[in-house]
């Protein structure tokens, strides 16, 4: 009983094969996938899938690099997805000031505006942050999300991670966890308590050791999960119990009726 809280089937590498794709995460024992917009298109293949497949879930969005291109018709359509197809979660949004792909003043302005409509439609968040630590939390604590949000990817230090947990938001981890250079992650690994904990993929981004480099899909959060429960010193399938409540609590049972 698997859940990959957060993929990207709707990625032009993975949309075309997501049939495939998704039978061999069932093969692996996935039982729960988020597909998670970025931008409009996007977000619209993501209500397409939660449509195809009875174990999708789909997020709706956008990205902090496309912060720029948000529009008042921008957001009509975003709702329009929320209303007419299997929406759980609004994401993923946030900053990223890696590659400051839109301006960070924007980027700012546009995740306030996307929480505060989170809010309004009674919806969790799925969060984006990328050396932005400081202007994230002052922004979340001024706006914390009412209805629940995940700190995506987390990268971050046991340090940060308290201070994630302290508004009450949920810490997701995917493929780095895995990987040589992980010790100051593994670390924040070991500080969020079991009620708080997801796991996730991120793909077709940073598939885990020993599959570093390689296109990712969700079959692949079992070396997540696998990594989780050692770091944590719990057997594999006391781990996948946790994180699937988790996930199953946030954003609901993925097998709709």
């Amino acid at each position: 009983m698997l859940f990959d809280t957060h993929a990207h089937l709707n990625d032009d590498r993975l949309y075309s094969q997501a049939d495939q794709v998704v039978e061999r995460a069932r093969q692996a024992g996935v039982r729960g996938i988020v597909n998670v917009g970025y931008d409009l298109e996007s977000s619209r293949r993501a209500v397409d899938l939660g449509r195809r497949f009875p174990e999708c879930l789909a997020a709706v969005g956008m990205h902090p690099h496309d912060a720029r291109h948000y529009s008042e018709e921008v957001e009509r359509h975003l709702l329009d997805l929320v209303s007419s197809g299997p929406v759980a979660a609004w994401g993923e949004i946030g900053l990223d000031y890696h590659y400051d792909n839109s301006p960070r003043e924007i980027q700012k302005e546009v995740f306030v505006r996307q929480l505060q409509l989170a809010d309004r439609l009674k919806l969790p968040v799925i969060i984006h942050n990328r050396d932005s630590h400081g202007d994230m939390l002052e922004i979340l604590r001024k706006h914390p999300p009412k209805n629940g949000g995940i700190m995506h990817c987390f990268s971050g230090s046991a340090e940060f991670a308290r201070d994630c947990l302290k508004l009450d938001l949920h810490i997701s981890f995917a493929g780095p966890v895995t990987f040589k250079n992980a010790s100051r992650l593994l670390k924040a690994v070991e500080t969020v308590p079991d009620n708080r904990i997801l796991a996730e993929t991120d793909c077709p981004y940073l598939s885990p050791e020993p599959f570093r480099g390689k296109t990712n899909e969700p079959s692949r959060v079992a070396l997540v999960v696998e990594k989780l429960a050692e770091v944590r010193g719990v057997e594999q399938r006391a781990m996948e119990e946790i994180l699937w409540k988790n996930a199953e609590a946030f954003f609901g049972n993925p097998h709709k009726t």
